[in-house]
């Protein structure tokens, strides 16, 4: 099962970001409608912090407090592929970002992309 998040870098305050995750390898029997996906980061010296996740249907959405109102996340089960739309960035949202996926009591963690924000 492999996760891959793209879409990282540089960026001004007040900047968007568009980040990707790529999903494949899914368990026997089952597809990628039926993970849950998650947005999480970690900035340094900082716990990793819960950002955003989306259903296996897309339609339950949670957003964290520190990014509702500017960061939305979306998935295309045809194309097994999570987004996480960033915007109005402040440099508190430097991070690097990882998405995870959940099914059951499983959990399924990719390599992250570093989102930098600094003018």
């Amino acid at each position: 099962f492999q996760l891959q998040a793209s879409g990282g870098g540089l960026v001004q305050p007040g900047g968007s970001l568009t980040l990707s995750c790529a999903v494949s390898g899914f368990r026997s029997g089952f597809s990628f409608g039926d993970y849950a996906i998650g947005w999480f980061r970690q900035a340094p010296g900082k716990e990793r912090e819960g950002v955003s996740c989306i259903s296996g249907s897309g339609e339950n959405i949670y957003h964290s407090n520190s990014v509702k109102g500017r960061f939305t996340i979306s998935r295309d089960n045809a194309k097994n592929m999570v987004y996480l739309q960033m915007n109005s960035l402040k440099p508190e949202d430097t991070a690097v970002y990882v998405c995870s996926a959940r099914i059951g009591r499983d959990d399924y963690w990719g390599q992250g992309t570093l989102v930098t924000v600094s003018s």
